[in-house]
């Protein structure tokens, strides 16, 4: 099998060093062999991006305009080919993983379109016979950090608008899910963008993602993953004065009043919680329930779980497929074990699945009788795992989402339009849902959270140019008598 080569200065480059990707729904399947960048390969790959930049960034913009909606285009009519890869390295179920490519797609073709859309604005000074102009322009050099639970999309939509407003692009992928990037890459690569302006270069986080972190060549890094490695990066990209844009952690509730259909709670609740595996950063770990309701929430819960059928990610008809490695399942169940310590009840799940194929898989799992001051209910897991707390009260149940030091998502579900108006305001998260799963955002607007989920400028849509562009102010003396 060949082994597949990072992309650097636009040319594929091997290296000594290779990774086998074995799918997580069978470990008898052989994704493929991914070579590992060195220090050296990044230096390189940071050095081309900024001899490439100038260069794409004076690209005349209908051509850059279609460049980017031919790599969306084609990322869309292939869609089906690559959602099975994706779905095979990741584990999603398929349909799961052809919405993911084709949601890749659309970012491209969206900031395709926003190169056209770069005005700039002019004032006039309060000096007389001097007029102002005010415009964007290119960052420079761009690391993209992207995670593994969208190896394409969360990587399309911080790759897209830095190449959209004229920056070049090194970009480090998890090292889990490799033959998604290789895709993309590919993809990137058959345009004739400058040598250089889109970068890959593949390896473990410890080693290249740290170091490109902290070079010196970098004006901005954009990462999604953990709030522990987002503060390192932050820490290393200081040492540098190099913007960051940093999605994290999180800890999502959805709210199930006791003036709620319940039907649809319970629908919204195992979209929130068990979607991906759980593996979303805006899945719903906590499901906050009126007292009034609590009981027959959860007996309606428990009923419809068998409906969560787990098994190999292309396997139709399947709700969730395994997590995406032993790792992951190993601190999944360490979490059930901790919050039966805990005191929590599990009424389901919690258990490794077997499976005719050799994978990972995890029954969904649901905690009742729990605090909000539990471990399970304060840490992020990233697992099929979801805990139910009581709450007298709306105001008690707004009260204990707000409760944690992280703020992506949170959803409610009400008749009320007083209580859903009231929830969409006081709710301390970035997206509020009402009366829809947490999980599932738009492209064309902002994503983003507050407290520990979230540091710098927001991702998407046009406040994306935020991020991706730094502003320049120009004073022209236009003639006539000069004030001294």
């Amino acid at each position: 099998m060949d082994i597949k080569a990072n992309y650097i200065g636009g040319a594929w480059h091997g290296s000594g060093e290779a990774i086998e990707n074995r799918s997580p729904s069978d470990m008898s399947d052989l994704v493929g062999l991914y070579a590992q960048a060195s220090l050296a390969d990044v230096d390189a790959a940071v050095e081309a991006a900024g001899q490439a930049g100038p260069r794409w960034a004076a690209t005349p913009l209908e051509a850059r305009l279609g460049m980017l909606d031919a790599i969306g285009q084609e990322l869309i009519a292939r869609a089906e080919e690559l959602g099975r890869l994706l779905s095979r390295e990741e584990g999603k179920p398929l349909a799961e993983g052809i919405g993911e490519v084709r949601r890749s797609g659309q970012f491209f073709t969206y900031f395709a379109a926003e190169v056209l859309r770069q005005l700039g604005e002019t004032a006039d000074s309060v000096r007389p016979g001097i007029e102002i102009d005010v415009r964007r322009e290119p960052v420079g050099v761009v690391a993209i950090l992207s995670p593994w639970n969208f190896p394409m999309a969360t990587a399309a939509w911080k790759i897209a608008p830095a190449l959209a407003f004229g920056n070049a692009v090194v970009w480090k992928p998890a090292n889990l899910t490799p033959a998604s990037a290789f895709a993309l890459a590919e993809i990137i690569s058959r345009q004739k963008l400058p040598a250089g302006t889109c970068n890959l270069v593949m390896g473990p986080g410890g080693r290249i993602g740290d170091y490109l972190a902290a070079h010196a060549g970098v004006r901005a890094i954009s990462f999604t993953g953990s709030l522990e490695v987002g503060r390192s990066v932050a820490v290393r990209a200081a040492g540098h004065l190099a913007r960051v844009q940093l999605e994290m952690g999180s800890k999502n509730p959805l709210l199930v009043m006791d003036d709620a259909d319940l039907d649809l709670a319970v629908t919204l609740a195992l979209n929130s919680a068990f979607g991906g595996s759980g593996q979303k950063c805006t899945a719903a770990s906590r499901l906050i329930v009126h007292r009034g309701v609590h009981d027959a929430f959860v007996e309606k819960l428990l009923a419809r779980l068998p409906e969560w059928r787990v098994g190999h990610a292309l396997e139709p008809g399947i709700a969730m497929g395994p997590v995406v490695s032993a790792g992951q399942l190993a601190a999944n169940l360490d979490y059930v074990a901790l919050g039966t310590r805990e005191g929590a009840e599990r009424v389901a799940g919690g258990v490794r699945l077997e499976r005719p194929t050799e994978g990972f898989y995890m029954a969904p799992t649901v905690f009742v009788g729990t605090r909000n001051d539990m471990a399970i209910n304060r840490e992020e897991m990233f697992a099929p795992i979801t805990c139910v707390i009581a709450a007298g009260s709306y105001e008690e149940a707004l009260a204990l989402a707000n409760d944690s030091e992280f703020g992506l998502t949170a959803g409610i579900v009400t008749r009320s339009l007083a209580r859903a108006n009231h929830f969409r305001r006081h709710s301390k998260s970035g997206c509020v849902m009402v009366n829809l799963p947490t999980a599932g955002t738009d492209y064309h607007v902002p994503f983003g959270g507050m407290k520990a989920s979230s540091y710098g400028p927001r991702e998407q849509g046009r406040h994306a140019v935020e991020f991706y562009t730094q502003t320049k102010t120009s004073y022209v003396f236009a003639g006539g008598e000069l004030d001294p």
